[in-house]
């Protein structure tokens, strides 16, 4: 029982951190669908946080070759229903934070607006991609 508790803890902090940098990308919201959070640069969603198999998982949209690319890395797997464009990566363990940050930059890119990507490249860029480029 302690367990379970402990894994819920960690899972709710690393939802907690990927909520905080997702919704700090211009026009990002956070929604509810299947049952799990979802966020979505307008109407298209480029990150989910999610259960798999029992295993709690953010799902990030990289597209085919993102996916090919980060595939054989450890703790990923082919999200179920991501048809080769999505890859979901184990929360139970360790996270390299500041790759999920750049994997979730490369989502939000995926399917972002023209002018929401203006947002996040010009002079006034999103906090969450500033935190993201120090060194």
């Amino acid at each position: 029982m302690a367990a379970k508790r402990m894994h819920a803890i960690s899972d709710e902090a690393v939802l907690r951190r990927a909520r905080a940098f997702c919704l700090a990308l211009p026009e990002t919201r956070e929604q509810s669908s299947w049952g799990h959070p979802n966020f979505r640069a307008g109407k298209r969603t480029f990150v989910t946080f999610e259960w798999i198999k029992g295993n709690p998982s953010l799902a990030i949209r990289l597209g085919r070759n993102g996916v090919r690319q980060y595939a054989k890395a450890r703790g990923t797997f082919l999200t179920p229903y991501g048809r080769g464009e999505w890859l979901s990566f184990k929360v139970d363990g360790q996270l390299n934070w500041r790759l999920m940050q750049t994997l979730i930059v490369e989502g939000y890119r995926a399917v972002a607006l023209k002018r929401m990507l203006t947002a996040l490249d010009g002079p006034d860029r999103a906090p969450a991609y500033q935190r993201l480029e120090r060194p």
